[in-house]
């Protein structure tokens, strides 16, 4: 089935055995979907303007906005998952942000795909919408 492709989720007893930065390498693709899927489905522009509009959305800095508004609201589960992905060693920076601005995206990024992989779509959707109470 299709549906299986796109939503299978890892068991809780093993998500702590994925790494934050493997974490962050799914959560990057499920917000650049999100982010896409959002502008397409905006007013009918030319490509380059949707590129643009994502681009704006899914850079490190606009991450890491979006993670510091996040923090509060965030569950002792989803603290730790931000933590462990802050302190994980990076082998690269973005070439146009900060080593912090690239960490907490990074931690961003290791949130939803900690959100997705482990199949709590209501709680990715309240994330990646940045509202807290849904």
């Amino acid at each position: 089935m299709l549906e299986d492709i796109f939503l299978s989720t890892v068991e809780m007893s093993k998500i702590r055995e994925i790494s934050p930065v493997a974490l962050a390498f799914i959560g990057d693709a499920v917000h650049t979907m999100f982010v896409r899927d959002r502008v397409i489905k905006g007013d009918i522009e030319l490509l380059k303007n949707y590129h643009q509009k994502a681009a704006s959305l899914c850079k490190a800095k606009s991450q890491a906005e979006v993670l510091n508004a996040l923090v509060p609201y965030l569950n002792a589960d989803e603290q730790d998952i931000v933590r462990r992905a802050r302190n994980a060693k990076l082998h690269h920076v973005a070439k146009n942000s900060d080593i912090e601005t690239y960490k907490k995206a990074t931690s961003f990024e290791a949130l939803v795909g900690y959100l997705y992989l482990t199949g709590n779509f209501k709680r990715l959707n309240q994330i990646l919408k940045n509202k807290e109470n849904e």
